[in-house]
């Protein structure tokens, strides 16, 4: 981990601060602002704003920034007090956030959308503006959410399995062309031998999880750990009882789900059905 340096009175704001940890981090590896923004696949230019203070970006950002430098959670934290209001980023996401980097295997449930580490940009930007976000603001959120697919390439990319049910695949963006996108990054990761896809059709009826996603993390002391969500509130559980019946339900609806090559064949028929793009 790069060399903590003395906080000078300079640096007592916390914004500021933010600013300051980023920039000398990255001056610190010898790496330019294109030459990161290379590695993270951002714009460089968005990155450039982190470093004279013009933007915060999302927690997403700091997050994948913290895994790059190898410094968990310290960019994190840092973000947490520029924000400075505590509503803004509740402690049980960012404790989720942290966890999932460092977790040893993933594996998830999807009931209405895809989980933000196989999301393509345009389904991304689609989700995220649906949820009321706009202008600048969803701009860097959706690098942030894009961000994030990181975790699942390269050779110490842990295990992903995700179960998809059927109403995700049949809720289509908007943008006909960014739903064909998103239906070809799906056939593309699924065949990545580190993640592992599979489709619950709707004919498998009512579930244990049924209104619930769920991302369960297996960490590096044996544990693990869940975090729901609904339409309305996320949860981070970690008491063993509430996350082994969890578990029980993802595996009974497992039991249910296609195959992994049925349910690349399910995800082909989805692209050949899908509509075309009328500016093509």
């Amino acid at each position: 981990m790069p060399q903590r340096r003395t906080v000078t009175s300079r640096s007592q704001e916390p914004r500021r601060r933010f600013a300051e940890e980023v920039r000398e981090l990255r001056e610190r590896s010898g790496a330019s602002l294109r030459q990161l923004a290379e590695q993270l696949g951002w714009d460089w230019s968005t990155l450039g704003k982190l470093e004279t203070g013009h933007t915060l970006g999302s927690p997403e950002v700091a997050q994948a920034l913290d895994r790059h430098y190898a410094t968990p959670g310290l960019l994190l934290a840092l973000w947490e007090l520029a924000v400075g209001d505590p509503t803004q980023f509740k402690e049980q996401y960012r404790r989720y956030m942290l966890l999932e980097a460092e977790a040893l295997s993933l594996w998830h449930f999807a009931v209405s959308i895809l989980p933000g580490l196989l999301q393509a940009d345009g389904y991304a930007r689609e989700v995220l503006a649906a949820g009321g976000t706009k202008g600048e603001e969803l701009a860097q959120q959706v690098e942030a959410q894009v961000g994030r697919r990181a975790l699942l390439v390269g050779e110490d990319a842990p295990p992903f399995r995700t179960i998809l049910s059927e109403a995700v695949l049949r809720t289509p963006l908007r943008d006909a062309k960014a739903w064909g996108e998103q239906l070809e990054h799906l056939a593309e990761v699924a065949e990545r031998p580190n993640i592992t896809l599979q489709v619950l059709p709707l004919a498998a009826g009512l579930h244990g999880l049924v209104g619930t996603a769920v991302m369960f993390m297996r960490l590096l002391n044996g544990q693990t750990v869940a975090y729901t969500e609904t339409a309305y509130r996320g949860e981070l559980v970690e008491e063993n009882r509430e996350v082994e019946r969890l578990q029980r339900a993802y595996d009974s609806m497992r039991d249910m789900a296609l195959s992994p090559a049925e349910s690349r064949k399910f995800i082909g028929q989805m692209l050949e059905e899908a509509p075309c793009d009328p500016s093509t």
